[in-house]
């Protein structure tokens, strides 16, 4: 798959230890723009661990270590030179609850663009604004009602909210840690929609405690188990014909 010129994100021989404990087991997997690549396995497993370490989230956890080689775009990403700032604009992340800014839904999605400079002119911005809250389909809901504060919406429309925020700034790569786990399935159905439809825009990454969810929204999944990456491949060939033990059961319910 190296050879292939949609590979977004390498990783190598990845470990990630907090303190002395190991969470992270020599991960090697490439990721591509073209497929959706789901992390799934048990709580507890390292898939959120994992999938921080691809934009360098866990900096901000004091004791947190990381081996290995992280490369996007052929660079790596924890070399001195990277721009942590500029790293997080190229690789934006949604999280698990929707976290909207105590601000207007307006700037919650133009806070990122002001900050890097996007935006020469306010209707540049306003341009922007709307762009990014139609990619991710709620402009429709909220365009009489943008300088409402985005607390104020849906946990769904909330999520959404992030989502638009984090497509802003023009990022290569969106990873979304447990997106829905917060969302009744109405909302969960909404942003199923929405990741088919940014799917080959961004490389996508979702880390999903639904089997069902990993089957419906990816291309690739990495199963993982007690911090190892136990098997990679076409989601559909994982869910049906899985080469590990471990895997097959995992998918048919025998833990986790």
């Amino acid at each position: 798959m190296s050879e292939n010129s949609n590979l977004k994100i390498s990783t190598r021989g990845v470990n990630v230890f907090y303190g002395e404990k190991q969470a992270i087991r020599d991960v090697s997997i490439d990721i591509a723009t073209e497929h959706v690549t789901a992390f799934i396995g048990p709580s507890g497993c390292g898939k959120s661990t994992f999938l921080r370490t691809l934009n360098r989230m866990n900096d901000t956890i004091a004791g947190c270590r990381i081996e290995g080689e992280i490369k996007l775009d052929g660079e790596d990403i924890y070399s001195s030179g990277m721009d942590v700032v500029q790293l997080r604009a190229r690789v934006g992340m949604v999280f698990q609850k929707p976290n909207p800014f105590p601000k207007s839904i307006y700037e919650n999605v133009a806070y990122g663009p002001r900050i890097h400079g996007l935006a020469a002119t306010k209707a540049d911005m306003d341009a922007i604004v709307e762009k990014s809250l139609r990619r991710a389909g709620l402009w429709d809901e909220v365009k009489d009602r943008l300088a409402d504060a985005g607390t104020a919406l849906s946990g769904g429309q909330q999520q959404r909210l992030c989502i638009a925020r984090a497509i802003a700034v023009s990022p290569e790569v969106i990873l979304m840690d447990e997106p829905c786990s917060a969302l009744d399935p109405i909302a969960t159905a909404r942003i199923e929609e929405l990741i088919d439809e940014l799917k080959g825009r961004y490389a996508i990454v979702i880390v999903t405690h639904s089997m069902q969810q990993a089957a419906r929204v990816s291309q690739r999944t990495a199963f993982f188990h007690l911090g190892s990456m136990v098997e990679y491949g076409e989601t559909s060939t994982i869910f049906t014909n899985p080469r590990e033990e471990r895997t097959k059961d995992y998918i048919t319910g025998r833990y986790g």
